[in-house]
């Protein structure tokens, strides 16, 4: 029960600090409303939910290229340090650990451990499985930035494409904004897909999750290249 109960407040913090960067990204501020973002003296909980939504806990902040607030930045940067991946970790735990390090670069903040995880366990996924793994990996979907998955991607813009319309028809529309996203950076996508009308009509059917509307969000503001 204590662990169900854990679990609920980490899912409620992480929801909590997925709505404050959507509502910068669509205010443009980069102000942030929940401490978890703010106070550099986070507790556990918090670090936490700033480990889980990853280096899209910065997006704002990248995107937008405004100056971030010096306290969300040494809480990103303890939660890196206090999360490393395990040995055995899966590759997306890898990777996402990975962009949020890369996030700290760019801001300026340099971070040990530049190099990039081995990505070759991409080569072989199905176009099912791609989009499920770009999917959990959609923080790594940024314009002007390349990586080994980025490249996996771009290899497979049909394959991403079909990956999107099934998820949307599935109703997995947390899958189905992580997909979106990535196409916004591919060439070679279907002009049938119709990507600007399915990334608005993901974003009215995933309701209220804010982890929805921050992926589709990016991918609207990376579609109109407003960052470009």
């Amino acid at each position: 029960m204590e662990q169900s109960g854990t679990s609920a407040l980490l899912q409620g913090a992480v929801q909590d600090l997925a709505s404050d960067v959507v509502s910068a990204l669509r205010s443009g501020d980069h102000a942030r409303v929940s401490g978890t973002t703010t106070n550099g003296d986070a507790g556990g909980l918090g670090l936490a939910a700033l480990r889980v939504l990853g280096a899209d806990a910065l997006l704002p902040e990248v995107l937008l290229r405004r100056p971030p607030d010096p306290r969300l930045v040494t809480a990103f940067r303890t939660a890196v340090e206090a999360f490393p991946p395990a040995a055995d970790a899966a590759p997306t735990v890898v990777w996402s650990h990975w962009a949020m390090a890369r996030t700290l670069r760019r801001l300026g903040d340099p971070v040990a451990g530049d190099a990039e995880p081995d990505a070759s366990w991409l080569d072989g996924c199905t176009w099912q499985n791609l989009t499920h793994q770009l999917a959990v990996l959609a923080p790594l979907a940024l314009p002007g930035e390349d990586s080994a998955v980025a490249r996996a991607a771009r290899a497979r813009p049909v394959d991403v494409a079909r990956g999107f319309v099934r998820a949307v028809r599935r109703r997995d529309w947390r899958q189905a904004a992580g997909a979106g996203r990535w196409l916004t950076l591919l060439t070679g996508v279907p002009d049938t897909l119709g990507l600007d009308t399915g990334l608005d009509f993901v974003e009215l059917m995933g309701g209220e999750d804010p982890r929805i509307a921050l992926q589709v969000r990016a991918a609207q503001l990376m579609r109109t290249e407003v960052l470009v």
